[in-house]
């Protein structure tokens, strides 16, 4: 540490003032000399808590999107992540034309727990192996032969790729514990730009922002009531009531319907929920972003480490098999499983 000079010396002021900035520096400085000097315990658990925001900067969206998108998902937001892709797919079975091709294969109202487990079990096999990886290959391919059967327009495809890109970025801008950079929703849209380009869906808008905004024109104009929304939304509740604290069960129809925005409220049919309950929802996820941004630390073990498991397949799924076995379009019979 440099010494001060005795009092009453010409320049004693300013070298202490240098002196103290030096101690400061030293004292929040990990590593001095390859050796560990003794931080304080809060300014060494705020600088892991960015670390992983710190190397993905360092990457390039369009070349390492994957390994962004990944950090994201089993890292950073793993539990935001989860419920933002559940709304994102709520969001799209909304839509009148897809809604009415779910309700025609009878699959959400009837095999609710197994349809919304395949959907996710493809969606996290592509995330957690990467679309060129065989398991990711394998979940592509599969979600392809789903899909050849229907007579599905190119907007409709395009909206519910528009959903898994923006419908979880914003949620993690309002409520993540911390915004997603630039780096992070780039590296979104290059992932589902990539798998929909791999599903066959033409003409993607071109980036993030173009997406962002063609998304919120789309919603604008065709996200309408609808009966066959309206059934969906009843049938598929119940799971995201089970994401819900127990204390706060009695309140659960209520909260589900405050995480809904007004559109889909209305496209649904679902009540505008207590002022008192949206509000109190609202203060609720702001508080554990705080607690999770000031006092949480930076998580070690990846989503699904050790497999993903399903109410459906505790045992184990093989990937071929996952979804309705169709039989003709429009009609299926249920799977084994």
């Amino acid at each position: 540490m440099v010494q001060p000079l005795p009092a009453g010396r010409p320049g004693a002021g300013r070298r202490r003032v240098v002196a103290r900035a030096t101690v400061r520096a030293t004292t929040a400085t990990p590593i001095l000399n390859g050796a560990f000097v003794q931080p304080h315990r809060y300014t060494n658990l705020r600088r892991n808590r960015y670390a992983n925001l710190r190397r993905i900067r360092t990457l390039d969206p369009q070349l390492d999107y994957l390994e962004i998108y990944q950090t994201m998902v089993r890292y950073e937001f793993p539990w935001d992540s989860k419920l933002g892709l559940n709304l994102a797919f709520n969001r799209s079975f909304s839509l009148p034309r897809v809604a009415a091709l779910h309700v025609r294969t009878g699959e959400l109202l009837h095999h609710t727990r197994k349809r919304i487990d395949d959907t996710g079990l493809l969606m996290y096999e592509m995330i957690l192996h990467g679309l060129d990886a065989p398991r990711g290959r394998d979940a592509i391919r599969r979600t392809n032969q789903i899909h050849r059967h229907y007579d599905i327009a190119d907007d409709d495809y395009r909206y519910v790729l528009g959903c898994l890109v923006v419908v979880p970025i914003r949620w993690l801008e309002r409520y993540g514990w911390r915004r997603p950079c630039c780096h992070e929703r780039n590296a979104t849209y290059h992932y589902y730009r990539e798998l929909g380009r791999r599903m066959g869906i033409r003409d993607i808008p071109g980036s993030f922002r173009e997406f962002d905004t063609w998304f919120d024109d789309h919603d604008r104009t065709h996200l309408r009531y609808n009966d066959d929304a309206a059934s969906i939304e009843r049938a598929t509740r119940a799971l995201l009531r089970g994401k819900i604290p127990r204390s706060l069960a009695p309140f659960g129809d209520a909260l589900v319907a405050a995480i809904y925005d007004d559109r889909l409220r209305a496209a649904t049919g679902v009540a505008t929920p207590n002022p008192a309950v949206r509000a109190g929802l609202h203060a609720g996820l702001l508080l554990r972003a705080a607690l999770l941004r000031w006092a949480g630390r930076p998580r070690r073990t990846p989503l699904f480490a050790d497999g993903i498991r399903t109410p459906t397949y505790p045992d184990g799924y093989d990937i071929t098999r996952l979804g309705p076995v169709t039989t003709q379009p429009g009609h299926h019979t249920q799977e084994s499983s």
